[in-house]
Formats: C-alpha cells, structure tokens, sequence
C-alpha cells in the first residue's frame, strides 16, 4: 500500500475570519457596518466601513510574535 503525504491547506485556519455584518448596513465600502472575528485568535472589533474591516484583517495577519492588536 502507497503512502501519501497530505497536501498543504489552500485554505489555511491562520487566515479565516468570522464576518457578521449589521442588519440594514450598506453594502458599500462606507456603510457596511458589523463585527469581524480572527477565528485561530479570537481577536475581535467592529467596524463601520470596509476600510476598517480590511485594516484589521491586516493588522492580525501581520502582526509578529508577541505584538497585541
């Protein structure tokens, strides 16, 4: 029998993150309004707007060893 090596996640869980968006928010990049969670981290905050949204997501994928966000 052949053993296989399992091949790497195309989806790693270091990059999930939980996206609630607010009932009646916008789906504009100014007035989408909600909560994001780091799904390995549990960092979490609210954002309204999408330049808030993508800032964290940023921060926590970023960060080094150590730093708080």
């Amino acid at each position: 029998m052949m053993e296989t090596t399992p091949l790497p996640a195309l989806l790693p869980p270091h990059w999930a993150f939980v996206v609630q968006v607010r009932q009646g928010s916008g789906f504009t990049p100014k007035t989408l309004h909600g909560r994001v969670e780091h799904v390995v981290s549990g960092q979490a905050t609210t954002f309204v707007s999408l330049v808030e949204l993508l800032a964290f997501m940023e921060k926590v994928l970023t960060k080094k060893e150590g730093d708080h966000v």
